[in-house]
């Protein structure tokens, strides 16, 4: 199995080819790996409550264009560091007509329908709703391309649909239609693009390491949310960029997408995806925890009982042996 089969978060982007596991580490440095790994879904987490902040001073296509400034920059430093910026020639047309396909699906419409999403939607409620990245992307890997899944993670699917609906409804089950707004139509979208972006990938990028791959698909994402933000010059002002919007800005792309990929394919690569990919089970309870601390969102029961379940199906999407 492949790190883009199970990838449920909104930030980084997920590795196209598979990635055998080096020697695991021992003692310390085991523990520095796992520290990180714990971090990664507090730093994805953060990105709800970045985003959030942002996407009441932006308009969703400014707010995506320069959060890819940052990680773009940031993902050149990650490659020079790596496999040299020479790396960046070395794509066949055919990757870099694939990376275009990336860029526009996981990078250009993902980042206009979550900034969309959070200009209406509290960071905690939208972190709940993107826990379906994997279910989703598992629904349309099963209906497209053949994939069979085990009884257990059609449970799983169950079990995080069936949460996602008590979050969305708050707790009425009966009102799913007048519960369905911009803000969740929008954090839907943005789940189906993120998994189409999954499945391209596992299709059209065989042979590039990830962070060429995600390097390409953020250079054209970039461009595509450049072109688009050109629009919104007149209604962009001075006073938009608070330091507020330009500290979230960076976080959402040096330590949301950039670091955040490093240390989480440095997992991956040492522990394997299926020890790895756990950890992404962190991202909504972290979004859900700092948007109660830091916007004072509430904790509502219904929040509380239909994120439990919703991240318990994802744990069983999540299992490799199932």
């Amino acid at each position: 199995m492949t790190a883009t089969a199970t990838s449920s978060t909104s930030a980084p982007l997920p590795s196209t080819t598979p990635i055998t596991p080096t020697a695991p580490p021992t003692g310390k440095s085991l523990l520095g790996l796992y520290l990180r790994l714990t971090c990664v879904p507090f730093l994805w987490g953060g990105t709800f409550i970045a985003g959030r902040v942002i996407s009441a001073h932006l308009p969703p296509a400014t707010a995506g264009f320069i959060r890819f400034v940052f990680a773009t920059l940031a993902l050149l430093v990650a490659l020079h560091f790596t496999e040299g910026l020479r790396a960046l020639t070395t794509l066949s047309r055919r990757q870099l007509l694939g990376t275009m396909a990336l860029g526009a699906t996981g990078i250009f419409i993902y980042n206009l329908l979550f900034f969309t999403a959070l200009s209406v939607l509290p960071a905690g409620r939208t972190s709940l709703i993107i826990a379906l990245n994997p279910v989703v992307t598992l629904l349309l890997a099963a209906t497209f391309l053949g994939d069979r899944l085990s009884p257990t993670r059609w449970l799983g699917v169950a079990l995080a649909l069936l949460g996602v609906w008590v979050v969305v409804t708050r707790g009425d089950l009966s009102q799913i239609a007048q519960s369905l707004g911009k803000g969740e139509l929008s954090m839907f979208g943005a789940v189906s693009a993120w998994a189409v972006y999954t499945l391209l990938g596992r299709k059209l990028l065989q042979g590039l390491s990830p962070v060429l791959a995600t390097l390409w698909a953020a250079i054209w994402g970039t461009l595509f949310l450049g072109l688009l933000a050109l629009r919104d010059i007149s209604s962009v002002h001075a006073g938009s960029f608070t330091p507020e919007v330009w500290a979230g800005l960076a976080f959402l792309g040096v330590l949301g997408t950039a670091v955040a990929f490093v240390w989480y394919y440095e997992g991956i690569r040492q522990l394997g995806a299926a020890r790895t990919v756990v950890f992404n089970n962190l991202v909504p309870v972290f979004g859900v925890l700092l948007g109660w601390l830091i916007l004072g969102e509430p904790l509502s029961i219904s929040l509380l009982a239909g994120g439990g379940l919703a991240i318990f199906g994802v744990f069983l999407v999540n299992r490799v042996k199932s």
